[in-house]
Formats: structure tokens, sequence, C-alpha cells
């Protein structure tokens, strides 16, 4: 990420923007935190800033709406496990299965599978076992719903020819 231009940070601004608004504003709450849609911002930035810088811009996003949350305990853990997903995504995008339409998604699911594993694995000491295997399901949930939003989104936002004009920009 050396080397950023105005318009590579002021685009890196608005996608942990829409990150942190899609995570903190459209929330389910729950005792030890929330579901919410900013999965699917995190995959959308990805495409629009690549890998490294769409993972920062996850990362940073998600972890500023734990901060604003009260969720201090997960500021982290957040950062590093958005930044973690986003990147495998795009390695499947960018490098693994570049020239299929499929890269995207496939690199969505095993992103989303090593999300749900690491934030599983961080759950069993902050909270205990028990608690972090009830809490599987609705990490699943959320993950599925991030991706097909993205998907879906990608799609409008591809046939628009938006996708690509912000790309460019």
């Amino acid at each position: 990420m050396n080397n950023l231009n105005t318009k590579e940070i002021a685009k890196c601004g608005l996608m942990a923007a829409l990150v942190f608004i899609f995570t903190y504003t459209f929330k389910i709450p729950s005792p030890n935190g929330y579901t919410h849609l900013g999965d699917a911002f995190i995959l959308i930035a990805v495409l629009v800033l690549g890998r490294q810088k769409g993972a920062f811009a996850g990362g940073i996003g998600a972890a500023l709406a734990d901060f604003a949350g009260g969720y201090a305990v997960w500021i982290l853990p957040t950062f590093i496990i958005k930044f973690i997903m986003a990147y495998v995504m795009g390695l499947f995008t960018e490098k693994i299965l570049s020239s299929s339409s499929w890269g995207y998604i496939a690199g969505s699911v095993i992103g989303g599978i090593i999300q749900i594993a690491l934030y599983t694995l961080v759950k069993i000491p902050l909270f205990g076992i028990s608690y972090a295997i009830v809490r599987l399901p609705g990490l699943t949930i959320q993950t599925i719903c991030g991706i097909i939003i993205a998907v879906i989104l990608v799609g409008v936002l591809d046939k628009s020819k938006v996708l690509k004009f912000v790309k460019e920009m």
C-alpha cells in the first residue's frame, strides 16, 4: 500500500465508511455482539480497491463499528479477522481464480469460512467453548447473508457499470 494517492485514500475512506455504516447501523444486537450487513461491503471493498486496500478498509470500518458500539474487546480481533477474510477473498479474485467470474464467489465463501473459524476460536478464551459453539449458527447466518447480499449488489453495480466506474476513478 505504498505510494497512495489522494484518490486511493479517498476511496479507502469511503469504503471503510460504508463498512462502518452497514456494520454499526444495520445490526441485530445480542448479549456479546451483534449480527450486521457490513460483511457485504467488506467484500465489495475488495472488488473496488483490490485485496490489500480492500482488506484494510474492511478491517478498519468493522473495527471502528466495534469501537463506536462499545465492544472494545472485539476491536483488534475484528480488524485482524475481517482483514484476513477480505484478503483471502481478494487472493481468489486476483490470483487463484482470476480468469473466472466464480473467483469472487469462491473467495467470499472461503474467506467467510475462515472468518467463522477465527471468530469461534477467539470466543473460546473470552467466553468459553459452550458460548462459542452456541454462537456458531448466528455467525454462519450472518456470513452467508453478507455473501448473498454482496453477490446481489455486485451484480447490480456491475450491470449498471458503477463498479467499473468506481474502480477506474
